[in-house]
């Protein structure tokens, strides 16, 4: 995963995983999913990021949250 941000655009660009882009959907007037021909989401992009997501809060864990235990 790579998260890319842009203040030329401010656009933040959340890459889930390579593939060639094919289709867009546009999920509110600010999200935008971008898919791979086998409908697969490629990439999130994230319009007018800085109004949109708090960016000085803006954080990435990359640890696994722990799996709850069922009884």
């Amino acid at each position: 995963m790579q998260i890319k941000y842009s203040s030329d655009a401010d656009t933040l660009m959340i890459k889930i995983r390579n593939g060639v882009l094919v289709d867009s959907v546009d999920l509110s007037e600010k999200i935008i999913d971008h898919y791979s021909k086998d409908k697969k989401i490629l990439e999130i992009g994230i319009l007018d990021a800085s109004k949109t997501v708090q960016m000085n809060e803006f954080n990435v864990s990359l640890k696994e949250a722990p799996m709850p235990v069922l009884a």
